[in-house]
């Protein structure tokens, strides 16, 4: 009995959950529910700052990356709770399995969106648009969460249609159907197209994706180089990309932000935050068993001016005390002496130590070799129980309230996991 259906052109879903954190909280206590909800950072501090915030929230103009205390001003009742990460982490990986459960051809790209490829998909669940209808409806039911699904025939396209209906929302973007949908939205709207680039096309009177479509490619070139002419593919409905399952473990880079209490110039502050990042790629980095060749130092300044520097090595690196080595000489000659805001550090150049030989002469080996099973141990038990326990912090009694901050590398973490 045939049980696949094949089509010349892909189905393509792109499953993204809707004010995932906060849905997730009103799930866990539904008490919370149709209150105006923000999950922010500490709220003593300037970094609270929303992280997402529930529909009834953002309909009092609540918006994500907005401080805390703007937030408050606009909605007074403002519910505001610090992110739970494993509580996200753990429903996430509830929704992939579903996802799972229809095809194998999954793609997370974030905690709380992925995409699926059910070209070849089982007759017996009914069409595309009645297995969307189905996977949305299990998710609702059996995690009480919200998604809404786009449905294409590639991943640019569900992607920009799944945006198209929040909450909870169907629709389906066919390739003939971009004229009307997609070409008259405005140029910023699109995805793959940040603020710089807005910026940039509009300078040349490309206000809309429409234009963005129509426009001499060489003339995109000019502005964009070749990802002009990529993003003009996407205008118009061509996006070959393939739905990878193990695109989730390709990285090129490893790294860690955080922004200050308050801006500072306090160089025993700076140093101390460049340490505890340090140790967060060091971490990750033995997690993935990856090593690098090339350190970057990101500082952002008070006028929120951004500046990266980087230096590249002829050895492999992947220790604490490599890194920062690098990151203070780049320090000691990019800083301008003006307050900070954020400091960033990035390993690059990153490739996983099962493809390369690792380079030890006769004289580093055995004492590499001895130290081995102590940084096991040292791993294992701080994976187990948090910060290193043979070490003392004299800051450590705010490592908690750290803990609860929001990190760039929560999202990295989770996709590095998704398949353990």
């Amino acid at each position: 009995m045939e049980m696949k259906q094949k089509r010349k052109g892909r189905i393509i879903f792109h499953v993204d959950m809707n004010a995932f954190y906060a849905s997730v909280e009103m799930a866990y206590n539904p008490e919370l529910k149709g209150k105006p909800l923000a999950i922010a950072g500490n709220p003593e501090e300037r970094k609270g700052i929303i992280v997402t915030s529930s529909y009834e929230a953002r309909a009092k103009g609540v918006k994500t990356t907005m401080p805390l205390w703007q937030a408050r001003k606009l909605c007074p009742e403002l519910v505001v709770m610090r992110p739970n990460f494993e509580r996200y982490r753990t429903a996430s990986t509830e929704i992939f399995k579903l996802l799972a459960e229809i095809t194998p051809y999954v793609q997370p790209v974030s905690i709380d969106e992925g995409y699926m490829d059910i070209t070849e998909y089982d007759r017996s669940l009914g069409s595309p648009l009645e297995i969307a209808q189905q996977l949305q409806n299990a998710i609702k039911t059996k995690l009480d969460l919200s998604c809404s699904i786009g449905i294409a025939p590639n991943k640019f396209l569900a992607k920009m249609a799944s945006d198209m209906k929040k909450p909870f929302g169907i629709t389906v973007l066919r390739k003939r159907e971009i004229g009307a949908k997609l070409w008259p939205l405005p140029i910023e709207e699109m995805y793959g197209v940040g603020s710089k680039t807005a910026e940039k096309l509009k300078k040349f009177n490309i206000n809309t994706i429409g234009d963005l479509a129509k426009t001499d490619v060489y003339q995109l070139k000019q502005v964009l180089g070749i990802n002009g002419e990529r993003l003009q593919n996407r205008a118009n409905g061509i996006d070959p990309s393939p739905v990878d399952p193990d695109a989730v473990h390709e990285f090129k880079s490893i790294g860690n932000s955080q922004t200050f209490a308050h801006d500072t110039t306090d160089e025993r502050e700076i140093h101390h935050l460049m340490e505890k990042l340090a140790d967060n790629v060091e971490r990750r980095m033995k997690r993935k068993q990856a090593v690098g060749r090339s350190v970057q130092l990101m500082i952002r300044y008070s006028d929120r001016k951004t500046i990266t520097r980087s230096k590249k090595v002829p050895y492999y690196l992947d220790t604490r005390k490599d890194i920062l080595q690098i990151v203070h000489e780049l320090w000691q000659k990019h800083w301008s002496q003006d307050p900070i805001r954020l400091i960033g550090i990035t390993v690059q150049d990153v490739e996983e130590k099962q493809n390369i030989a690792h380079q030890l002469d006769l004289f580093t080996y055995e004492k590499e070799a001895s130290k081995e099973k102590l940084y096991e141990a040292i791993e294992t038990l701080t994976e187990k129980y948090g910060d290193n326990l043979f070490i003392q912090d004299p800051q450590q009694k705010n490592s908690n309230e750290e803990k609860e901050q929001p990190r760039t590398s929560f999202q990295k973490d989770f996709l590095d996991d998704f398949k353990h």
